[in-house]
């Protein structure tokens, strides 16, 4: 990036230089022909080689600009890639207890929405500070050698923007911080209102809570109308100070082509090269607010991701060099588990099970038995005391063994998005265990999503491949696999209820193609049965190209 932006800053000092030489030698000049790198030319064709030069730099820098942009939006967008995939890993990392603490609403907010501007800083961080610092350089050297009064004149208010500007943007960032915080509590605020909305309409409080918003709202509006207020003055200084310095330019540079020290093809050159200066200065006044603004969003955000108590990432990714057999001893010896305040909910618990077995931990509501088991499931982790399997400290274990070995149901399950089939397989994809071959496009797509995912710090796994582990579950093939999962939801009675579920949805013939047309062999078998049983006339099929004659009309 560096290297492009080095290599198109010549480029842009010679677009500078060639209106001058329009001006001075080609429109003004009386001395032709005219010799130019070797090529003796008439006035005409002298101006047209110009122009036509100048046309090819404009092309020139545009590419260069184009490249530019380009690299900067892809290199933003892996970097915001990366930090979201890293955030989301630490969601995973977190202790159950901090789901407690932090709502649902308030985690996606912060890993979508508080992410998004972090997004566009990160392609500019690099790549806005030297295309435009240079730019601005090669401005002011230009201004410079055509005549350095000028180029004095163009960055003596400079300095004064320079001390003042800073001084007001951290009064706008300290303004900013106190916007994140407050709009994030007031997302709370509405979480706990969904929530317990029964509350609100039982108790008669929803004046009180809409007055707890209004006045949440009315400090979010002063801090960004004060917000507002700032920033718009930093604005006004800046355009104030940008029309000033032409004030400079016409009077002195005025005075000096009167005198005969300047050509009025210089004094346009830089003038032209002055109107290009607002642009690359103001774009760089607005990164430093801008990298305030993002230095601010980042520490909030990260400091809602750094725990103390987080599960270590290598065991939420490591195998199991060797996995303990679930036989011998489960023993949890003087266990207990502190909430943040001190209250501990289990204090001492010990007990000692041979393996396998059946057992029961037993108590009143609020006891703790369910934080016992959650311990020994390793979902929560002890505050003091061990629980081990054989002498292996459980907590050690990575969650390739736990989560593989240890089943726990609570008693309010999670269901996923997606189907039936994908929650009660949920168990069994824990790695991917063979790959889709792809061809063609797909496959060229595929090397691509792997580059990205590499690059971008993320797994390079294949969602799309098969994930589910059959021989985990006991059984043979795909299709002992279904009538184990047949056979379960028969034990628990909820065969007929799926059953039940399944005729009500609507199949995407492009995705089971082989259950469609089983399904429309059922439906052909069904006719037959009811024309054998001649009952056909109580049962009307579906046909596109017939009027159904149970329909109603209206």
């Amino acid at each position: 990036l560096i290297l492009v932006v080095i290599a198109s800053l010549p480029f842009y000092f010679f677009s500078l230089d060639i209106p001058k030489q329009i001006v001075d030698k080609a429109i003004r000049g009386s001395d032709f022909p005219m010799n130019y790198f070797g090529l003796e030319l008439d006035q005409v064709p002298f101006l047209m080689v110009l122009c036509a030069i100048f046309l090819i730099l404009v092309v020139v820098n545009g590419g260069f600009k184009f490249f530019l942009n380009v690299y900067r939006g892809a290199a933003g967008e892996r970097l915001l890639r990366r930090l979201r995939y890293q955030l989301i890993e630490r969601v995973l990392r977190f202790p159950l207890p901090q789901f407690r603490k932090t709502s649902q609403g308030e985690v996606v907010s912060m890993v979508t929405l508080e992410t998004e501007p972090l997004g566009g800083f990160f392609g500019d961080a690099l790549n806005l500070p030297s295309y435009q610092g240079g730019l601005l350089l090669t401005l002011m050297g230009f201004m410079f050698v055509q005549d350095w009064k000028l180029g004095l004149a163009a960055i003596a208010l400079y300095p004064v923007q320079g001390w003042l500007i800073p001084k007001l943007q951290r009064q706008v960032n300290a303004l900013g911080k106190q916007r994140v915080q407050s709009v994030r509590r007031l997302n709370e605020r509405i979480g706990e209102a969904v929530t317990g909305a029964h509350e609100v309409h039982a108790n008669d409080t929803s004046q009180y809570e809409l007055a707890d918003y209004s006045t949440r709202l009315g400090k979010i509006f002063d801090i960004r109308y004060q917000i507002y207020k700032k920033k718009f003055f930093i604005k006004f200084v800046n355009n104030f100070l940008a029309l000033l310095t032409p004030f400079f330019f016409y009077s002195i540079g005025g005075w000096l082509v009167i005198v005969g020290d300047m050509t009025v093809g210089s004094l346009i050159a830089v003038l032209g090269a002055y109107k290009d200066v607002s642009a690359p200065w103001k774009m760089l006044l607005g990164y430093y607010q801008r990298k305030e603004d993002a230095r601010i969003k980042y520490e909030q955000l990260i400091e809602k991701f750094e725990l103390n108590d987080l599960l270590e990432e290598e065991k939420l990714v490591a195998e199991p060099d060797d996995k303990p057999a679930m036989t011998g001893q489960l023993v949890a010896a003087n266990t207990s588990l502190s909430e943040d305040d001190g209250l501990k909910v289990v204090d001492g618990a010990s007990m000692r099970v041979d393996l396998p077995s059946h057992f029961a931990v037993v108590g009143p509501p609020g006891g703790g038995k369910g934080e016992f088991s959650q311990m020994i499931a390793r979902l929560l982790n002890p505050s003091g005391g061990k629980i081990s399997l054989n002498d292996t400290d459980l907590s050690g274990l990575p969650e390739a063994f736990t989560g593989r070995q240890i089943s726990y149901a609570g008693q309010t399950p999670y269901i996923f998005g997606g189907t039936i089939r994908d929650n009660l397989l949920y168990g069994l994809k824990h790695r991917p265990l063979r790959e889709i071959e792809y061809e063609g496009s797909a496959a060229s797509a595929r090397e691509r999503q792997i580059s990205e995912a590499d690059v971008t710090g993320n797994v390079s796994h294949d969602i799309n491949a098969n994930w589910v582990d059959v021989n985990a579950a006991g059984a043979d093939s795909e299709d002992d696999l279904l009538g184990r999962m047949q056979h379960y939801l028969k034990i628990v009675g909820l065969e007929d209820d799926v059953y039940s579920i399944g005729l009500r949805q609507n199949i995407e013939p492009s995705e089971r193609p082989e259950l469609v047309e089983n399904l429309l062999a059922a439906r052909k078998n069904m006719r037959e049965r009811l024309d054998e049983g001649k009952v056909s006339d109580y049962v009307e099929s579906f046909d596109a190209d017939k009027f159904n004659s149970n329909a109603s009309v209206a």
